[in-house]
């Protein structure tokens, strides 16, 4: 059994652990007893994660004497909707809370966003705990505090800022992943190493694919170096107004890719993030910025691990330029009309700018991340 490795997340009276460690969610009323103030949880999970460790994490709530409800909400990107948030804040609701009651999410990153935007707006503030059981929620978004549910107009342009109590990382939970979903989160781990962390982004290229195979060592290792690098960024920028932006590198692209595909599992999240992070490195090295043998290799790596590399790996979906543009303008990075882009001078070194020619941006569309 591998041992629990614990990353501190430093934000004064919001601070909080990410655990990260084997059989958490058997163990986890041990974990959650310093942190609640009923021994009372909602438990909200989707209809994949539940058949897997809803009963394990109920039967260790009822070992500690934790009393517990839970809601199940339909799997996919889909669910971050308006209409499934009203259905579960109205569950919520319903189900006689108060002020101390933590809600838990239990699943990956589509049930940890909608979650955390519930406590953030129910009764004006709950408590909750991150239980991430994929390799995307777990290195990325179970961490930071960002919560948010989708709109017509595109991705996350609902949410609110809202730290987590505690976050446990079970490893464990990785095993019965699918293929396609492990190799998804491979994405945002890689991304860690692009942006500023050279060492990282070499010991992947030895272990990525043994991570993406189920070494859960390898696993543990990307999970909690992942995490240390995110916990550093939000420590020091928690609202985003500067260096946390770097953590959406690849993801300008990839939320226009994502809302193009119609936010349908013909293209997952983790997926989109992989063929934005090639563009991103091809627009950087148009621009000038970075040598273009960068791009080759960061495609190549992707490539290696299964993941997409470009559009034309998802023939499913009409590609249009003018489509993507137009979501791209609506991203949470546009000032004054103007997108700022994480750009890259080579990789472990990311910047942020927004000084990106139109014509040079659409040739990247046009080519799609493709040779």
């Amino acid at each position: 059994m591998i041992d629990d490795v614990t990353v501190p997340v430093a934000l004064g009276k919001r601070s909080y652990d990410i655990i990260v460690g084997e059989n958490l969610i058997a163990r986890s009323s041990s974990f959650f007893a310093p942190f609640l103030r009923h021994p009372r949880v909602i438990i909200v999970t989707d209809t994949n994660v539940a058949s897997l460790y809803v009963h394990m994490l109920e039967a260790s709530f009822d070992a500690g004497g934790i009393a517990h409800k839970t809601i199940i909400l339909p799997a996919g990107e889909s669910t971050k909707d308006f209409a499934n948030f009203q259905m579960l804040a109205e569950s919520i609701l319903a189900a006689g809370i108060e002020r101390g009651t933590t809600l838990v999410a239990l699943g990956g990153g589509v049930i940890g966003d909608i979650v955390g935007f519930a406590a953030a707006v129910l009764l004006r503030g709950l408590d909750f705990i991150q239980i991430p059981t994929t390799l995307l929620s777990q290195v990325d978004s179970s961490v930071g505090g960002k919560t948010g549910i989708n709109t017509a107009h595109g991705k996350n342009l609902i949410g609110a800022f809202h730290q987590p109590r505690l976050v446990l990382c079970d490893i464990q939970a990785l095993k019965t992943l699918p293929e396609r979903e492990l190799q998804a989160g491979y994405a945002e781990v890689l991304k860690y190493g692009l942006i500023d962390d050279t060492a990282f982004f070499e010991w992947l290229q030895e272990n990525g694919l043994s991570l993406c195979r189920g070494d859960m060592l390898a696993q543990q290792y990307a999970v909690v170096t992942s995490c240390k690098a995110k916990a550093a960024i939000v420590a020091e920028d928690e609202k985003e107004i500067g260096r946390r932006a770097l953590l959406n590198f690849g993801h300008t692209f990839a939320h226009a890719l994502e809302a193009e595909a119609g936010y349908s599992d013909i293209l997952l999240h983790g997926e989109a993030v992989a063929i934005g992070t090639v563009m991103a490195f091809d627009l950087s090295a148009r621009l000038g910025h970075c040598p273009s043998d960068a791009v080759s290799v960061v495609r190549e790596h992707l490539r290696q691990v299964g993941l997409p590399v470009s559009t034309v790996d998802r023939p499913g979906v009409k590609w249009s330029v003018e489509a993507l543009l137009g979501h791209m303008g609506k991203d949470k990075k546009v000032t004054d009309g103007t997108i700022t882009f994480v750009l890259a001078r080579s990789i472990g070194e990311a910047f942020l700018s927004s000084d990106v020619a139109h014509e040079i941006l659409v040739g990247v569309l046009e080519d799609g991340g493709a040779l």
